[in-house]
């Protein structure tokens, strides 16, 4: 079982760690690429206890990632200038959904589909159907940061992370402690009148029935970016100095399939590259280190590695 976890490619490592495939034809690949198929049939059928075992020692170790582990704490070590660049994976294990995956805000079924709600066309012609969704699947109010969000925060407070760009809205990073946080997408603690341009904090929208009005009877509208709309230009071009200043740059929970945010990346010219994912994006090939898992465990391995508790 060691053998074959050490062999395995990540791809195939990701389909184990996302059921997609089953651990038998695991088995029959790396065993009949071994022997021949006669000597695997005898294993199967005489050796049922060893397989149901061999299944166990899959399972318990397919996430094993410590000599990256290793090698990833190191490299933050001896860096001057280590910087974040975290998406909506970085947010699930606090219970909030991401966007893309299987069980994702995108795959549920709505009126609208999600992306359209989410748009600046459809907050202007359908407000009170946008304010539906956004207080049903985009209140964080609740929420509580995860290990990630702490231990990203820990490694600021020692010094050893210089910023957290981040393409999320949900503000459990500044929950968690972090300070230097630059928000792509904006922030629910952000909120203005489109009239008169009054703030508002985040209870007010959340907590008002219905579509929420200013005192000056305009429309109160979170201040995150919309599909349709332009990125806050201050705060995403200090998104890029950060990340071409940085000497290791780690990405983590993201599919990075979002632009311009996914763009930041080729600004990066630094020492190493670092993604950490539940499953393979169109840029593993330009990291010099890939982590496939959930990132929750493996900023838990970091903080016991860095002694950060």
């Amino acid at each position: 079982a060691k053998k074959i976890l050490k062999s395995m490619d990540g791809y195939t490592k990701i389909d184990i760690i996302n059921k997609t495939i089953p651990i038998s034809f695991v088995l029959f690949k790396y065993l009949h690429l071994t022997y021949n198929y006669q000597h695997y049939n005898r294993i199967i059928n005489k050796s049922k206890s060893q397989i149901v075992q061999f299944k166990k020692i899959i399972y318990n170790n397919i996430g094993d990632n410590m000599d990256d582990i290793k090698k990833l704490v190191n490299w933050i070590k001896e860096s001057n200038r280590v910087v974040f660049f975290g998406g909506a994976g970085v947010s699930t294990e606090s219970g909030m959904k991401d966007f893309r995956s299987a069980t994702g805000l995108y795959n549920e079924k709505y009126k609208y589909p999600p992306e359209t709600i989410l748009s600046h066309t459809f907050f202007v012609n359908n407000p009170e159907e946008f304010f539906k969704y956004y207080k049903n699947k985009l209140n964080s109010l609740n929420y509580k940061p995860n290990r990630t969000h702490e231990v990203l925060a820990k490694l600021e407070k020692r010094g050893y992370l210089s910023s957290i760009i981040t393409q999320n809205i949900d503000n459990l990073h500044q929950k968690a402690g972090s300070k230097s946080v630059y928000e792509l997408h904006g922030s629910i603690k952000r909120n203005y009148c489109t009239k008169c341009h009054k703030k508002y904090d985040e209870k007010y929208i959340f907590e008002y029935a219905g579509i929420p009005k200013c005192s000056c009877g305009g429309i109160v509208r979170p201040d995150i970016t919309l599909y349709e709309e332009p990125l806050n230009e201050d705060i995403y071009h200090k998104a890029i100095t950060e990340i071409a200043s940085a000497d290791l740059l780690i990405i983590g929970g993201t599919s990075l399939n979002v632009f311009p945010a996914t763009g930041l990346i080729r600004y990066f010219h630094g020492k190493h590259l670092v993604l950490i994912n539940r499953s393979s994006t169109m840029y593993d090939h330009l990291c010099d280190l890939v982590i496939y898992g959930e990132i929750g465990n493996v900023f838990a391995e970091i903080e016991k590695e860095m002694d950060l508790k």
